[in-house]
């Protein structure tokens, strides 16, 4: 049976973090090393930020990278959703800004992160059950 898909089913649970005094080289082998594109930065127990690949890519050409800290290149105010928030809100207002991931929240804590790869992943399945092949399943 169709169902309508949640943000609580899409998203990734649990993320990885940063603490934002971290330095750059320890966040990029941290997504490295677990194949993640944005980890949630922290101050403590509390959510501050978000950095990315692409915000630590920008530090490549310095001259001194280890130099660098989570906290110069986060980004402060990221797109925070409370768990409960309905996913298609949740993916318009992404679409909107013109960003990869929004975290998630359940009482002020961190829950979850939702990514544009969680958002494909959901859409496969929303589709495949909406659409099933009558066929072998051909991804690889």
């Amino acid at each position: 049976m169709l169902h309508k898909p949640t943000l609580k089913a899409a998203m990734s649970p649990f993320p990885y973090s940063i603490a934002i005094d971290a330095r750059v080289e320890d966040a990029r082998h941290l997504m490295s090393q677990h194949n993640v594109r944005h980890l949630p930065v922290v101050d403590g127990q509390r959510l501050v930020g978000i950095v990315s690949d692409r915000d630590l890519r920008v530090l490549f050409c310095a001259a001194n990278i280890a130099d660098f800290k989570v906290r110069d290149v986060y980004v402060a105010e990221p797109y925070v959703v409370e768990l409960d928030t309905p996913l298609e809100c949740v993916l318009g207002e992404m679409a909107d800004r013109q960003i990869g991931a929004a975290l998630v929240t359940r009482n002020g804590k961190l829950a979850g992160i939702f990514t544009a790869v969680d958002a494909c992943r959901s859409f496969e399945t929303f589709l495949d059950e909406a659409f099933p092949a009558p066929g072998p399943d051909l991804r690889a």
